[in-house]
């Protein structure tokens, strides 16, 4: 097989064989002729976000750009032309951005490919399926191009909680786990930064039932733990600068080493670095390795400084049970127009998995859990409100996963701020949610060994 020209070497090229290169290349996204801007665009900010599951790179302007792209085998290349842009010094911060541990991309290079249009070729690690899309304004953002690039053979979240049980006895019945379920949704996630270890509570007092080897009744209580926002989606901030995708992934991962230090319990991130999940995949992720329970993990944070506390929340079928529930279900429900998702792939996933599929049984169940939970925070902070409460939040719609969403505490509030900064009060909020957690499946065991 020939190797491709490189493309920013055919830029230099004679304009006819320029022409026969792009007309005979399969791999050429063809789109329609886009007219030259009057002005061209200024790139405000350039950010890469690499993960295991995917890596993102947004380039964000003060307009609207369209971008054709295609990609290249000989090496492996993913080539991306910007309509309306001109090189800057900016742009040119996007090579040095790139890591040496960013698992798709060894290199970007960036060439002004025509009077109106910069070229950008990335070397690739791998062979990826890309997503090339763009955003409108929202929130603190202007205008976004985001790349997305994808393993073509994506992983399997139970394959990556396989990779975590090496040494596990319990690896076997994981591995049978994986080999018998359908596959449902890719991505995959391992364990992130490495925490002090947690003091070793108890062990879950839930007594085995005799079933077949290998059934989902043969395994431990599985844990979906959900970090909100990631990558793209700061999530609320707080006056000291601190982001609550920062905090929430921190609380998870202590939470995470409690529950795997238990001998019959594990946990499962849907996040374990700093990156962009959408809802619906984080649902998907939970049903995916057919979790007993999902909590997403959030700080809360309103106009007025005054507010506090710590909440727990559970799925509304009528509606939510405040004008504040419904703001604040609103805002964590429009993480993905924040961390932006490609709307054109997105909408038949959303049509699938975020539809209210929940049934009052498993809302009973998150009501339970969550009542527990609430009652263990309370013990270590004040809470906003004495019960738990309910909304429409789209992370919760697991139709067969208990599932409840924390706030922890109030991350604008300047007091709840420094609190959520501290290791030690993120291991008290640990561990008052695996006491939470730990006293439901004990006192409610059949619930976690449902078929």
């Amino acid at each position: 097989m020939a190797t491709a020209p490189d493309p920013i070497a055919l830029m230099n090229a004679p304009a006819p064989l320029r022409r026969k290169f792009l007309v005979g290349s399969s791999a050429l996204l063809l789109l329609p002729v886009i007219p030259r801007l009057a002005h061209a665009a200024t790139i405000l900010a350039v950010r890469t976000w690499p993960a295991d599951e995917y890596t993102r790179v947004t380039l964000e302007m003060d307009h609207d750009l369209k971008a054709e792209h295609f990609t290249l085998d000989g090496p492996d290349r993913l080539v991306v032309d910007i309509q309306g842009l001109r090189l800057s010094p900016a742009i040119d911060r996007l090579v040095s951005q790139i890591k040496p541990n960013d698992p798709y991309i060894s290199a970007v290079r960036v060439g002004q490919n025509t009077p109106n249009v910069v070229r950008l070729v990335f070397d690739l690690k791998q062979d990826v399926a890309p997503q090339v899309f763009t955003l409108k304004p929202i929130g603190e953002y202007k205008y976004r191009l985001v790349l997305d690039l994808y393993p073509k053979i994506a992983q399997d979240p139970l394959m990556a909680l396989l990779k975590d049980a090496d040494n596990d006895p319990l690896a076997g019945i994981l591995e049978n786990l994986a080999q018998n379920s359908p596959t449902e949704a890719p991505i995959p996630s391992v364990e992130g930064q490495k925490l002090p270890p947690p003091p070793s509570p108890p062990p879950v007092a839930v007594a085995p039932k005799p079933t077949p080897p290998g059934s989902r009744n043969d395994r431990p209580i599985l844990i979906a733990l959900d970090p909100g926002h990631g990558g793209e989606d700061p999530g609320a901030i707080g006056k000291r600068g601190t982001r609550e995708k920062d905090i929430v992934l921190q609380i998870a991962q202590r939470l995470k080493k409690m529950i795997d230090a238990q001998p019959n319990m594990r946990a499962y991130l849907t996040r374990d670095r700093d990156y962009f999940v959408p809802l619906n995949v984080r649902v998907q992720k939970a049903r995916r390795v057919q979790a007993d329970l999902f909590i997403s993990i959030h700080a809360d944070a309103w106009i007025k400084p005054s507010a506090r506390g710590s909440s727990v929340w559970a799925l509304s079928q009528n509606g939510a049970t405040s004008s504040a529930a419904r703001w604040l279900a609103k805002k964590e429900n429009d993480a993905d127009l924040i961390g932006g998702v490609n709307l054109g792939s997105h909408n038949r996933q959303v049509a699938q998995v975020l539809l209210d599929l929940s049934t009052g049984a498993q809302i009973n169940d998150s009501i339970r859990v969550g009542s527990q939970v609430l009652q263990e925070i309370g013990k270590i902070n004040r809470l906003h409100k004495s019960h738990i409460e309910r909304a429409g939040f789209a992370v919760l719609k697991a139709p067969d996963i208990p599932s409840i969403l924390i706030e922890t505490a109030f991350i604008s509030n300047p007091e709840e701020e420094s609190l959520l900064r501290t290791p030690a009060h993120q291991q008290k909020i640990a561990s008052a949610v695996f006491s939470g957690v730990r006293d439901y499946f004990a006192a409610n065991p059949a619930l976690a060994r449902r078929a």
